[in-house]
């Protein structure tokens, strides 16, 4: 019944297809009534929960495809490809989409780990990587529906909505996702912090010497760790980051030379030589094909 009154109110704040926001920070709620093919995307560190239908993402080959038994953890910034391949008007996807704070999830990290409460890794938990499907248990659920709740009432929200949200990323970091999300929180995580420092510096160069520097390995550590963590090469990381981004952004309506320049492109033909190469269409055919409401992957 918990899933019911969580499908009820989004569907009642979802009223048009793509991201809605709740007033709460961090929390959206989105809607989807049409197929969308996975396109290109950068999943910024997040869960995103299914109520009704389904979605589909690959990253780096590997595709997961969700619904309302499980919800996705996606603990650093990730190059994937997103879509919803069964949404219709008829058929409806619902869902909330929760921005993991890493300030807020580094703390309770931490906390877990000083209180000795941190649950023990399974050999599955250990050998996911990037992204991470999770069973919705009780104590997720409950705490998604107690933070919806909250939505009816701003007074509410202001005064309940950073507990109700700390209590629903503590119930994820429990959770069957927990493992591969305490990695990604906890304290000397040095892969997560290069994750993050790329996701931040798309625009101008990143060596790896300096990102295995600044993580205090040597390259060759820097690099097993990092595919570990990732499933790819820090190159093929970068690679794959810039240019999901910049077709996001064209789809958005950003010129392919604004795109280009906007994640670190100088030579616009090595741009569009390397976008064709891995997307099957120039950028300009890209962005002319696309009918995808912006945000709803």
């Amino acid at each position: 019944m918990s899933k019911d009154e969580i499908k009820r109110i989004i569907a009642a704040r979802a009223k048009i297809d793509g991201l809605t926001e709740t007033g709460i920070h961090g929390v959206q709620v989105f809607r989807a009534t049409q197929e969308i093919p996975c396109v290109p995307a950068v999943y910024e560190p997040c869960v995103v929960s299914i109520v009704s239908g389904s979605k589909e993402v690959v990253l780096d080959g590997q595709r997961y495809v969700y619904n309302a038994s499980q919800y996705l953890c996606c603990p650093m910034s990730m190059p994937v490809k997103a879509g919803t391949p069964s949404a219709s008007s008829e058929t409806p996807l619902y869902g909330a989409l929760i921005s993991l704070d890493r300030r807020v999830m580094t703390a309770l990290a931490m906390e877990m780990e000083h209180a000795g409460s941190t649950p023990a890794a399974t050999k599955e938990s250990l050998r996911a990587q990037g992204v991470r499907l999770a069973g919705w248990d009780r104590g997720f659920t409950e705490a998604l529906l107690r933070l919806l709740q909250l939505t009816d009432n701003q007074t509410d929200m202001a005064v309940l909505g950073e507990a109700r949200l700390r209590e629903l990323l503590y119930a994820i970091l429990k959770g069957d996702a927990g493992t591969l999300a305490r990695q990604a929180f906890g304290s000397g995580n040095a892969i997560a912090r290069s994750i993050a420092h790329i996701s931040s510096n798309l625009d101008v160069p990143v060596s790896i010497d300096d990102l295995a520097n600044r993580a205090g390995m040597s390259r060759a550590v820097f690099h097993r760790k990092f595919k570990e963590a990732t499933t790819m090469a820090p190159i093929q990381f970068m690679k794959s980051m810039r240019l999901n981004n910049a077709a996001m952004k064209i789809a958005g309506g950003m010129t392919v030379n604004e795109a280009a320049l906007d994640v670190g492109y100088v030579s616009p033909s090595q741009f569009s030589r390397e976008f064709k190469r891995m997307y099957g269409q120039s950028p300009r055919q890209w962005g002319e094909a696309q009918q995808v409401p912006f945000g709803v992957t």
